[in-house]
């Protein structure tokens, strides 16, 4: 039980505003959050009065005001996905000897944001910045084996959707499908030669409050190197729970 109530209400309130995709009335927002009329009432001119919430009058519904976009954009400015993975990343490089990444899906793409590697490490195509097919790639079918089947069905509509880059790797909606709930049910993801003939990769997600992927962690090794891909997934996997927990999140 929380003791400071308001405070409680107030950021289940702008959790609920941040759901929806418009405006919503007094009414809807009370019946949501099992609050009496008037207590939501007052809960949302006192939000208004430091510009977390704005009053449509004409619709007579609620949307979230600037202070909320400016929170929003403060939590990018500290890049904190970032900060509290390349520790993680660090450490997974020196104990593997494998190059660490971390990424996230943009679109059918997995984008680079954080890369580690120990000395002497092989140059890889898979830099910070670097955008590569989502479905190649350990990373990209980490965070998509956790998505829902209709959003997956979306980036990928059909056989004209999937690319290669060596000639490997799913190539419908189906193989796609399939792959996805095996690496699902296993609880990390794997590629090899997909990306870069000669290189494996194995990957696990982390998790935001809701349950849902938000980045997934990643190794990568020359194929040729003398360790097996499930040995390094439990490294993954630890990193990624622990990034998790960093999140305040949550496996599905």
């Amino acid at each position: 039980m929380s003791h400071v109530p308001a405070a409680t209400r107030a950021l289940r309130l702008l959790r609920f505003l941040a759901t929806r995709p418009g405006p919503v009335s007094a009414s809807a927002i009370a019946t949501e959050l099992n609050l009496p009329r008037s207590s939501t009432y007052q809960l949302l001119e006192a939000m208004a009065g430091e510009g977390f919430v704005i009053h449509l009058p004409e619709e007579r519904r609620w949307g979230l005001g600037v202070a909320a976009f400016e929170i929003g954009s403060a939590y990018l400015r500290h890049d904190p996905l970032e900060r509290l993975a390349r520790p993680l990343l660090g450490d997974l490089a020196k104990e593997t000897g494998a190059t660490a990444h971390l990424g996230v899906l943009h679109g059918a793409d997995t984008l680079y944001l954080l890369k580690e590697q120990p000395p002497q490490a092989p140059t890889l195509v898979t830099g910070v910045g670097v955008r590569l097919p989502a479905h190649l790639t350990a990373s990209g079918r980490a965070l998509m084996a956790h998505l829902p089947r209709a959003q997956v069905r979306a980036l990928y509509p059909g056989a004209g959707s999937f690319v290669d880059r060596t000639g490997a790797g799913p190539a419908s909606p189906a193989e796609l499908r399939d792959l996805l709930a095996h690496e699902r049910q296993r609880g990390w993801s794997s590629e090899e030669g997909q990306v870069t003939e000669g290189f494996s990769s194995v990957a696990a997600a982390a998790f935001d409050h809701n349950g849902t992927p938000v980045a997934a962690i990643s190794l990568t090794v020359p194929s040729a190197r003398p360790v097996t891909l499930t040995a390094l997934a439990s490294g993954v996997r630890d990193a990624a729970s622990e990034l998790t927990r960093k999140l305040g999140g949550k496996r599905p």
